[in-house]
């Protein structure tokens, strides 16, 4: 059964050269998204960006080839890919042979298709290449210094959420404090969040405190994401909301939710510093 216990994570594997998408382990999003009360249709649109910094293969020479790869799973995809399983699979790339870049996206839009259950975007860039490699920050003003005490760290508390519907705002909020972990082997997943609504104006100093609930609590990234978008609407009744959270990477991959209740404006995919 395709559920986190039986993935990868936390148990001994072999790490070898062999090409091989049966490697992949696809988790349904219904997971977490029924912890939640969500059912279709959803309340968002979205997707996660996912960032390879260690792809390599072998040219029809036998001659390594070394690319960065963005893929882009949709959130309206049955199923997430398990980071580990993904980590796997494309170490299996090392030691094949394949006979061009073409021939490595094909093989990679396929095999991550077939597993997310949804049309998954590739693109393959060469190391150099200035517009993969840049660093920039997040746009938005970071609420990271409000003098405030904080004392819970776990479960999430959306009762800490509220907005003062007095007054309206259109703004985009940052913070780089967030941290939960993974639900399988308790590591810990960083992650800087931007926050970007229009309507009641949230409180700066619960959305933090909200935010550092999260730090002992364990869930995939997805999953964390999908919660902070639904207890916002739920709690804060924004006319507008994006939801994009940047984590840091583990083994070569980072992963990038990003959930709107706008269908259109795709994120940039620019890493920040800790990526």
């Amino acid at each position: 059964m395709t559920v986190p216990e039986n993935s990868p994570l936390g148990r001994a594997v072999e790490y070898d050269g062999r090409y091989d998408p049966r490697r992949l382990f696809p988790i349904a999003r219904s997971t977490g998204r029924d912890a939640l009360g969500l059912a279709e249709p959803l309340p968002f649109f979205g997707m996660d960006i996912w960032n390879a910094y260690e792809l390599s293969w072998l040219d029809r020479r036998g001659r390594p080839r070394v690319m960065l790869a963005e893929f882009r799973v949709p959130a309206s995809s049955p199923n997430l890919i398990e980071s580990k399983s993904f980590k796997l699979y494309l170490n299996g790339f090392a030691q094949t042979r394949f006979d061009s870049p073409d021939a490595v996206r094909a093989a990679l839009r396929d095999d991550l298709s077939e597993a997310a259950g949804a049309a998954v975007s590739v693109v393959l860039a060469p190391v150099a290449t200035a517009g993969v490699t840049r660093t920039d920050p997040l746009a938005g003003e970071c609420i990271d210094e409000l003098s405030i005490n904080i004392d819970h760290y776990g479960p999430p508390r959306p009762d800490f959420l509220g907005a003062d519907n007095e007054h309206r705002a259109d703004e985009t909020l940052i913070s780089h404090l967030f941290k939960s972990n993974c639900p399988v082997t308790g590591q810990p997943d960083w992650a800087s969040v931007q926050i970007t609504y229009a309507g009641p104006r949230i409180d700066r100093a619960g959305l933090l405190r909200y935010l550092v609930s999260f730090r002992d609590h364990a869930e995939f990234h997805e999953q964390c994401v999908e919660r902070l978008f639904v207890d916002l609407l739920t709690h804060c009744d924004p006319k507008r909301l994006s939801v994009y959270a940047r984590f840091t990477r583990r083994g070569g991959l980072d992963i990038n939710p990003w959930r709107s209740t706008e269908r259109n404006g795709e994120p940039e995919n620019i890493r920040t510093a800790r990526q």
